[in-house]
């Protein structure tokens, strides 16, 4: 199950899964685009390991690393309680 995390100005949504087995989490990012269809790329916490980029410049990634590393320690905790809704009892 993948779960709602932050939506960016540009329409970007970042998603992560619940905790995986292995003690992972899976972040999945992708932006609309009219050309391709979507940008998309996948980074595991706890360790950053990023894979299937997709139609991103190395300064969106960069960007999204930032954002990534600025709030994992939410992300983790969320992945464990069902997500941002269920972690703040909405």
């Amino acid at each position: 199950m993948m779960y709602p995390f932050m939506t960016l100005n540009d329409d970007t949504e970042i998603t992560h899964s619940e905790m995986l087995p292995d003690g992972t989490v899976k972040v999945y990012i992708e932006t609309p685009d009219e050309k391709d269809g979507f940008h998309h790329a996948t980074c595991f916490l706890p360790n950053y390991k990023w894979e299937n980029i997709y139609g991103y410049t190395n300064e969106e990634i960069e960007k999204f690393k930032e954002i990534i590393e600025s709030t994992a320690h939410l992300i983790i905790e969320f992945s464990q309680e069902g997500g941002f809704d269920n972690a703040s009892n909405f």
